[in-house]
């Protein structure tokens, strides 16, 4: 099945509990760009051009996940655990890929994943 549309971008929305906290977290901790904007209760970050919206206290529960493939997880892993990161899962090989979980303070989960080890 078509859609009459083009689609331009799907991109998740993280309910968080404090929006400046999680903003700091998502820069300095996990390496996304704050956008430069920012309602008080509402904002996104982004990293490789890609995005996740994050809305204070609406849009949601805290506790989502989302997958997010990367190039290499193994030295995304050693810049998180140099930085503070909430490790949830370090990398592990799976079939469909090598994966790496982390936490935001509010428990959504980011599921980072590369080619699987052979």
């Amino acid at each position: 099945m078509t859609v009459p549309t083009n689609v331009e971008m799907i991109d998740p929305i993280f309910c968080v509990s404090d929006l400046d906290r999680s903003v700091r977290y998502y820069t300095q901790v996990l390496g996304f760009d704050a956008a430069d904007w920012n309602t008080g209760d509402f904002t996104a970050v982004t990293l490789g051009g890609h995005g996740v919206y994050l809305a204070e206290n609406m849009q949601g529960q805290p506790g989502a996940w989302i997958w997010i493939g990367v190039g290499d997880v193994r030295a995304l892993h050693d810049l998180y655990v140099s930085r503070g990161a909430r490790i949830r899962l370090p990398p592990t090989s799976y079939p469909w890929a090598l994966e790496l979980q982390v936490e935001d303070p509010d428990g959504n989960v980011l599921r980072f994943g590369s080619d699987p080890d052979d």
